[in-house]
């Protein structure tokens, strides 16, 4: 690791004193192109300094031998320090050298207190959700340090490749000991690695950190099956009614949804400001997804416009100034797990399915460019929409059906135009 490390060793004058003669001697430390000059508490007339040597000059009047001595001795010192982190296959940085030769005890900066400070500092920035999952990040880190390192924190700079991949494979053998816990997923080992980056990234910027151990370490994601309703599915839970308001707010929030493509957060959000005139005079959304911030402009489909008129004077949307009641979105998929059974539905039904849905069923299958679903979706690029939307197989036999009745008719056109 420290074979490519450049190290230099210089001392200089530094004449400060127009009124003195006197230049004090510094011992310049250059490491991997950075330079520091630190003070030896040394002095010597200016006119007796040898540059080429780095020595004092002799003089009848002067003596020089005991500067010399002590030049030489720190210059022995500072070499024994580099040699020693050299031996110890330690990081060597101008810093630490400096700490040592200076005698400054170096209390190197750990992970638990980068990982305290990246709390801190972003507690205020990023939203709760996203807060959640470095939490979750942050508890794995704990389990390995525990498990693996016999510890309870580590020094930043211990962190390298081989961390990397003993985490790795701890989060891809960790078996939970809590019931209804599952493995980690590819995507999610990946995901967890991918906040730990951030946190390295944050780590290199405050200093704290000279190397980055990420720099070889590649992350790769699996494109996962994204699932979503069927058009019959959609249509089952559409025409369900049911008596239990939790049940039936839960199905309507899902249903529009399904028609905006707004995740809950989003639509939880909705209120009456949202609603503008758009560019063709009907009503649209015009919100931000919380998740991104990018504006989205979404004209309401008359089933989206129908379930707003409906919540609009709800007394639990009055009383929080929005679009439609609150609830938890925990309790939300918990009721859609009792809906799925009740319309007969075999499918894991969550929130998220309804954006799917929207995508693939309510937009694409029946002919929307996916630039537009892009853009109602709030991606920053199409290949974002195409792990979300994909076109469904029975729009693919459309689409060619059509294509042959094209060619059919061009076939007998062509037939007609050569009798």
């Amino acid at each position: 690791m420290n074979q490519s490390q450049t190290f230099g060793v210089q001392f200089v004058i530094r004449h400060k004193s127009k009124k003195s003669q006197m230049a004090g001697i510094y011992l310049r430390l250059t490491v991997n192109g950075k330079r520091i000059e630190i003070s030896t508490k040394l002095f010597c007339p200016i006119y007796l300094w040898d540059n080429d040597k780095e020595r004092v000059k002799a003089d009848k009047d002067y003596s020089n031998r005991q500067i010399n001595a002590h030049i030489d001795e720190n210059r022995a010192k500072i070499n024994s320090i580099y040699q020693e982190l050299r031996m110890r296959d330690e990081m060597i940085s101008i810093t630490s050298i400096k700490n040592r030769f200076l005698g400054i005890k170096e209390e190197g900066h750990t992970l638990q207190r980068l990982v305290d400070y990246h709390y801190r500092s972003q507690e205020h920035t990023l939203n709760a959700a996203t807060l959640k999952h470095y939490k979750s990040t942050h508890r794995y880190l704990n389990l390995f340090l525990n498990e693996r390192k016999k510890s309870n924190d580590i020094y930043l700079k211990q962190i390298n490749y081989g961390f990397l991949t003993d985490f790795e494979a701890f989060l891809r053998a960790y078996q939970p000991t809590e019931s209804g816990q599952r493995t980690l997923g590819h995507n999610t080992v990946m995901k967890h690695l991918s906040r730990f980056r951030t946190l390295m990234n944050l780590a290199i910027k405050l200093g704290w950190m000279e190397h980055y151990p990420f720099k070889a370490y590649k992350l790769s994601y699996k494109q996962s099956d994204r699932k979503y309703l069927s058009k019959e599915e959609l249509s089952r839970i559409e025409a369900k009614q049911f008596r239990m308001d939790r049940l039936q707010l839960t199905k309507d929030l899902f249903i529009f949804s399904c028609y905006t493509g707004l995740a809950y957060s989003d639509i939880a959000l909705l209120n009456s400001h949202h609603i503008t005139i758009g560019i063709d005079g009907n009503n649209w959304i015009f919100t931000q997804r919380k998740k991104t911030d990018n504006a989205v402009r979404i004209p309401l489909l008359p089933v989206a416009h129908y379930l707003i008129d409906k919540y609009k004077d709800h007394p639990r949307s009055l009383h929080h100034g929005t679009l439609f009641p609150k609830i938890s979105n925990q309790k939300l998929n918990g009721y859609l797990k009792e809906i799925a059974d009740l319309c007969e539905v075999d499918k894991n039904l969550t929130f998220h399915m309804a954006r799917h849905t929207f995508a693939t069923t309510v937009t694409l299958s029946n002919g929307v460019p996916i630039e537009t679903v892009s853009k109602i979706l709030g991606h920053n690029r199409i290949a974002t929409t195409q792990i979300y939307a994909r076109v469904v197989e029975n729009k693919v036999s459309e689409d060619m059906h059509q294509l042959q009745v094209k060619l059919t008719e061009k076939k007998n056109k062509d037939k007609k135009a050569s009798i």
